[in-house]
């Protein structure tokens, strides 16, 4: 028994003011709470962003959920490995309840009793294909309209410890490997299955908040959706492209703080009976399978040293 849903994630920026414009362009919705900046996605009836204002942007903290077994077994896991339970890194937090803690890289983690939320359904549009001609007599491409992703589905952080990461996650929190490019990154899965990660870690010099990644319903919402964020003003982060790790298509674009978020559909799912097995990709597959050379910063950590 371990955690059984991601349910968000916290960043301290300096100026939340920025950080509303941003999300909202890229079509959450906000709220504000206690002294910070809260977002879901339409439809869902938790947050799954949170901001929190600070000289510095900075990944604030994770949150997952487990029912209270699941809860319980973190809590032991924590005892047997030494791992100390801790505040919560703002006031305005601790009003979910459950544990807080610390990865290695001193991410504060909180797990709390939560169901996995379910998002909206969307419709799909019929698609043909030579000798697949399921749509006939409708014109195919959907109209202009903003859009809005349905969950938001993982992160992925930079660290200098990646093997330490991997082994707390798997250990403390439950989480399974899904992939790994040696090297380079690894992805992790719930333990229940579902998403091919809900997190992954990037091998860096130090450690970093690297992106979060909103599903949409299809590669034109992809393409929609970061279409308004860059006439908004904001910069391509990269895309639109197909990644062979997890497969989904993908397009980044930078926030405020040069992190990125990404619009991601179609991506891989693990089953729940424990049969995926995690492969090791050699370093060509590290990104993607097409699309454009990623830019230079892609990988890059553009957070201040500690």
């Amino acid at each position: 028994m371990s955690v059984d849903a991601f349910l968000g994630y916290g960043l301290t920026v300096p100026d939340l003011e920025a950080g509303r414009r941003f999300y909202t362009t890229l079509g959450l919705d906000a709220r504000e709470r206690d002294g910070t900046l809260a977002f879901r996605c339409g439809g869902l009836p938790d947050d799954q962003v949170r901001l929190v204002e600070g000289p510095r942007k900075r990944l604030n903290h994770l949150r997952y959920g487990a029912d209270e077994a699941g809860l319980a077994a973190v809590r032991a896991r924590m005892a047997a490995r030494g791992v100390a339970e801790t505040d919560p890194p703002h006031p305005a937090l601790g009003d979910g309840g459950g544990v807080w803690l610390r990865d290695p890289d001193g991410n504060a983690i909180n797990v709390s009793r939560a169901e996995p939320a379910s998002p909206r359904s969307a419709s799909l549009a019929a698609v043909n294909a030579p000798g697949r001609y399921a749509r006939v007599g409708v014109a195919g491409c959907p109209p202009k309209a903003p859009v809005a992703p349905y969950r938001l589905g993982h992160v992925v952080l930079q660290t200098p410890r990646l093997e330490e990461m991997l082994a707390f996650y798997r250990d403390v929190l439950g989480l399974r490997l899904s992939d790994r490019c040696p090297g380079i990154n690894a992805f992790m899965h719930l333990p229940q299955g579902g998403d091919h990660h809900v997190i992954a870690f990037a091998d860096d010099e130090r450690r970093g908040f690297h992106h979060a990644s909103f599903e949409v319903a299809s590669v034109d919402e992809i393409g929609m959706g970061a279409q308004a964020v860059l006439e908004a003003g904001y910069r391509d982060g990269w895309g639109l492209g197909r990644h062979v790790i997890g497969a989904n298509y993908f397009h980044y674009l930078r926030d405020p703080w040069n992190s990125l978020a990404e619009l991601f559909c179609d991506m891989d799912r693990i089953p729940a009976d424990g049969s995926w097995q995690p492969r090791d990709y050699p370093a060509e597959d590290a990104h993607y399978r097409w699309g454009p050379v990623p830019p230079p910063d892609f990988g890059a950590n553009f957070e201040e040293p500690d």
